[in-house]
């Protein structure tokens, strides 16, 4: 059951950004920050959390997981740190996935050696 919710709820989000990215003149990167500073706006409200428990990786693979994760290193990394937190704290919590997006796309890349267009 929770590899469905996870599914539906993962594809609602994608559904959901895909129709504001058709439907709108926003650029796909305006709309990819949105939806960071739009997941560490909930994480703070903290209407994330429950919705993660509830959805499982369907809310923690988008984009939204990310500015929560983000959310979440910075909120603890100021209450252990202080101000300085604020500036490791965000990097601290999403470290493995940053370096694995950016490892792997190196990877992918010497296989498939991608050309400019």
């Amino acid at each position: 059951m929770d590899y469905l919710v996870s599914f539906l709820v993962g594809g609602c989000i994608c559904a959901l950004v895909q129709i504001v990215m058709d439907k709108t003149k926003l650029q796909p990167g305006n709309v990819m920050v949105g939806l960071v500073c739009l997941g560490a706006i909930l994480g703070f409200a903290g209407i994330y959390e429950p919705f993660k428990e509830w959805a499982k990786a369907g809310a923690t693979v988008p984009l939204i997981g990310f500015g929560n994760t983000l959310y979440q290193g910075i909120a603890a990394d100021i209450s252990g740190k202080g101000f300085i937190g604020l500036f490791t704290g965000g990097l601290t919590a999403a470290a493995a996935g940053i370096s694995g997006a950016l490892i792997l796309g190196y990877l992918v890349s010497l296989l498939y050696n991608p050309k400019m267009k």
